[in-house]
């Protein structure tokens, strides 16, 4: 296979091991291995320490353990084991599952701007692949109605990704409802990037429930590394049709062959424990989008924001008259900040922002990127035509 270059990974592997305040990453502040044994009752953590320090290095079960599977199962509706596959992270998930249900010339409708993976992987194969398009004019929501238009009758696939990467939209239960109903009608499946789930905003709207609990043509993905702060583990899964499932796990014996034993077994503990997990995860939020909400009030004049309706994603946009990809590199360059170009994702003007760092560094990281701003202002950089109209409209 003959694939693109991954900008947005090229990108963050440049600066994420150097800079000060990471405030792009996608998923929530990562959690220690101290925290995951800790979720446990103190009473048990003993025998865990033991079980862990006694675990034996070898190969895990390929598919993932059955307890993990089975955990997994529990969190959606008609699902057993064997409809789950563990994997390398929902990045695994994914390239299995397009390589497993894709051929070329086959249609495909991907949610853009995305995870490039989404649409890189699709094209790599040689399908026909076709963008639906969240405009940031309509403040980055989902059209069901342009997305009729886009299908066909041949449509294989439809992929969407909920709460979106990069954007923060959400599909509601009744769009979610919608758009798999016009799959069904014409027979694609739906593939659902799911590695948000359980991040609803605090205060915020619902999120709508898996896919995979809409039908048999429904298959989620899901990772622990977003909502559980565990990228570390890299460890995601797939939730599908049994025969989806063992077809992927039969190409996951050239690819990765099997999960570690250890993430594995964190991974269930964190499972089983994730209303602790959940309720870390939206203090978090919770801060950080305060302290967002003061700073884009304080600095309306440069840039706006559409604040993420789920997830931890959001676009922001700048005024200024510089390349998204320039302002990025200044940002982590001359003051340690990482900001996500927005032209990796195909959107100029705009920077990718997570709200899921620790608070205080959130906090130092908009400090510094405002004074990034205030500075290249004084030094006469002009403002991008039509800047102060589209900052109003989005504020």
């Amino acid at each position: 296979m003959k694939i693109e270059t991954f900008a947005l990974e090229r990108w963050m592997t440049t600066y994420e091991l150097d800079v000060s305040y990471d405030i792009t990453e996608s998923g929530i502040a990562p959690m220690s291995l101290r925290e995951v044994i800790d979720l446990v009752p103190a009473d048990e953590r003993e025998a865990l320490l033991e079980r862990l320090l006694g675990t034996r290095l070898g190969y895990s079960e390929a598919p993932g353990s059955l307890d993990l599977r089975s955990e997994l199962a529990a969190t959606y509706r008609d699902t057993g084991p064997d409809e789950i596959l563990v994997t390398t992270g929902a990045i695994e998930a994914n390239f299995l599952l397009f390589n497993v249900l894709l051929d070329a010339g086959d249609h495909v409708v991907v949610v853009d701007p995305a995870y490039q993976q989404l649409q890189s992987v699709p094209r790599a194969i040689g399908c026909d692949v076709t963008p639906w398009r969240l405009r940031p004019e309509n403040g980055f929501r989902f059209d069901l109605d342009e997305l009729e238009t886009l299908l066909r009758p041949e449509t294989k696939l439809l992929v969407v990704n909920t709460p979106q990467n990069p954007t923060g939209a959400i599909l509601s239960a009744a769009e979610l409802r919608r758009v798999y109903a016009l799959a069904e009608e014409r027979g694609a499946r739906v593939l659902c990037d799911e590695a948000y789930r359980w991040l609803e905003i605090p205060g915020g709207e619902p999120l709508a429930p898996p896919v995979r609990d809409l039908g048999e043509r429904g298959i989620s993905v899901g990772t622990f590394s977003k909502p559980f702060g565990l990228p570390g583990l890299r460890t995601g899964w797939i939730a599908g049709p049994a025969d989806v499932v063992a077809a992927c796990w039969a190409m996951r014996d050239y690819v990765s062959l099997s999960p570690g034993k250890l993430n594995d077994l964190l991974a269930t503990i964190a499972l089983r424990h994730r209303d602790q997990v959940v309720a870390r995860t939206r203090a978090i939020i919770a801060a950080n989008l305060a302290t967002a909400d003061a700073w884009f009030a304080e600095h309306a004049d440069l840039v706006s924001w559409q604040r993420p309706r789920g997830g931890l994603l959001a676009m922001l946009r700048y005024a200024l008259d510089v390349p998204s990809g320039e302002l990025a590199n200044r940002l982590a360059e001359q003051y340690s900040v990482m900001l996500a170009p927005g032209s990796a994702f195909g959107y100029e003007g705009f920077l990718r922002l997570g709200v899921g760092a620790p608070p205080e560094l959130f906090a130092a990281g908009l400090a510094e990127t405002a004074r990034c701003l205030a500075d290249l202002r004084a030094t006469g950089t002009p403002l991008r035509a039509g800047a102060e109209r589209a900052l109003v409209g989005a504020s």
